[in-house]
């Protein structure tokens, strides 16, 4: 996702720089409806606050899309041939995390690095390399199906705990409650019927 929001962001700059190169009208009120000039500085401000504001439609997955943001994506490939090519390279990394199939998903991986490779876009070269580097790693994700974010997750609420228990006057206190919050502890609480779980 890094390196998509770097061609997004890059992507946005061209299109702002694009926009702001075209002179300001010295008259006041609209413009004319034939002057071409005008249409084409509207177009071009339009296509950079759509490439602004397409964060999100070029980070979520494509089966999640609501009609917005669809409408950004096609926009997107309407206008910016690099940064969509960079967005579908994004999609088919993510469905090739998803699969279950080990082979299949090592054949996919080196199909798309040899992709990434050939892309001509610096960040997703610069990506591909790393894939590479932990080809391995990945392959091993896919075959076990297990990720780090439960421990990530946990970790979240560790620190969180810690930045609340910043008055305790003892660091037992503060262990028992990360132990409380971390742990599948159900504890019967007064005026509550005992089959209660939070």
């Amino acid at each position: 996702m890094e390196a998509l929001d770097a061609v997004r962001k890059q992507s946005w700059h061209e299109a702002r720089d694009a926009a702001q190169s075209y002179p300001k009208r010295q008259k006041a009120g609209r413009p004319k409806k034939d002057d071409q000039q005008a249409a084409e500085a509207a177009a071009a401000k339009e296509k950079a606050k759509s490439i602004k504001g397409a964060t999100f439609a070029l980070g979520k997955a494509s089966e999640n899309l609501t009609e917005t943001q669809k409408a950004k994506l096609e926009l997107i490939q309407l206008s910016d041939n690099r940064l969509y090519r960079a967005y579908k390279l994004k999609e088919a990394l993510r469905l090739i995390l998803h699969m279950t199939d080990v082979e299949e998903a090592d054949a996919a991986l080196i199909g798309w690095v040899k992709w990434a490779r050939h892309c001509r876009i610096p960040e997703f070269v610069e990506l591909q390399k790393k894939i590479m580097r932990h080809r391995e790693h990945i392959l091993n994700i896919i075959r076990q199906q297990i990720s780090n974010a439960r421990i990530e997750a946990n970790n979240n609420k560790i620190k969180l705990i810690i930045r609340r228990s910043f008055g305790f006057r003892n660091i037992q206190n503060m262990l028992d409650m990360i132990l409380l919050v971390c742990s599948n502890i159900n504890i019967p609480l007064p005026n509550r019927p005992a089959a209660y779980t939070a």
